[in-house]
């Protein structure tokens, strides 16, 4: 089981390039990034922490682009993974987003990993023109064509969102592309996960999975998937009974977040996090 940090960007945080090599040096496996591109300030649609239309943090409307953000990242580190917690794709051109994010694994050697989500902001989905009923269905197709573009040489999609005919796109990336689905842990959800994805991000707050990681490997082995879902938990406070128990259930990593106004507190911050977890530092260049 991996340790990983999960930054919720912002124009008033440390920038990627700055917070990206302390997370390396302080031994940790990966760097999450989120994406929101812009909030209606119109808003129907309930977070699924506050239960309303409010949000809980500003940050969501200051949110970086999740994939320049990872760029600034890949120049300044070598060895951890980056990622999203969760992106967007349906948000995006699928041609172009398939582009930018083999652009992005080439550049860092491999190391990227795809967290997408359905969208539980209905309100930002509807100026991209996504149909709050299909999204599955779109993010699914999104995701089949970009895969389509990475592994074949003449590369042709034909769905319902997305139609492309016989093309040539490179680079392709070095190996697959994992992709994880964050969402809420149901049967729903897995089964979705287990036809179009390689793992799962747990909510906010939801750290009694036991039960939701049986049933997600129960579904993935009788749908003849081969091997383990990957499992990543956000997590609020390393205890070490609960992580002892997510590495016996198959849990493979654990994301915690954290104070991101200055190099100083984050550096404390990632020092002590590191000890808790016992984390080998690593030497800087």
């Amino acid at each position: 089981m991996e340790f990983g940090i999960v930054q919720f960007t912002s124009d008033r945080g440390l920038k990627p390039h700055v917070l990206a090599p302390l997370i390396e040096e302080a031994g940790f496996a990966s760097y999450f990034v989120p994406e929101h591109g812009h909030i209606p300030t119109r808003r129907d649609a309930a977070h699924p922490q506050t239960g309303d239309s409010s949000l809980p943090d500003d940050r969501y409307m200051r949110t970086l682009d999740p994939w320049t953000s990872l760029a600034a990242a890949a120049a300044v580190t070598e060895r951890i993974r980056l990622a999203t917690a969760v992106a967007l794709p349906v948000q995006s051109d699928p041609i172009t987003l398939a582009k930018t994010l083999a652009t992005l694994d080439h550049i860092s050697d491999g190391r990227l990993t795809l967290g997408v989500g359905f969208g539980w902001n209905l309100d930002e989905l509807a100026d991209h023109k996504v149909p709050p009923k299909r999204r599955r269905t779109m993010l699914r197709e999104y995701l089949e064509s970009m895969r389509a573009l990475w592994t074949d040489e003449e590369a042709e999609y034909h769905g319902e969102f997305v139609d492309f005919g016989p093309s040539w796109a490179w680079p392709k990336p070095a190996e697959h592309i994992p992709t994880l689905v964050g969402a809420a842990g149901n049967e729903k959800n897995f089964k979705w996960i287990t036809r179009s994805a390689d793992g799962w991000i747990t909510t906010p707050g939801e750290d009694d999975i036991e039960g939701s990681v049986a049933l997600l490997k129960q579904i993935w082995s009788d749908a003849g998937r081969a091997g383990d879902p990957q499992i990543v938990v956000l997590d609020f406070k390393p205890v070490a009974e609960k992580l002892d128990k997510w590495r016996e259930i198959g849990v493979t990593q654990v994301l915690y977040g954290l104070p991101d106004d200055s190099v100083e507190r984050a550096t404390a911050y990632l020092a002590k996090l590191a000890g808790k977890l016992d984390l080998a530092p690593v030497a800087a260049g």
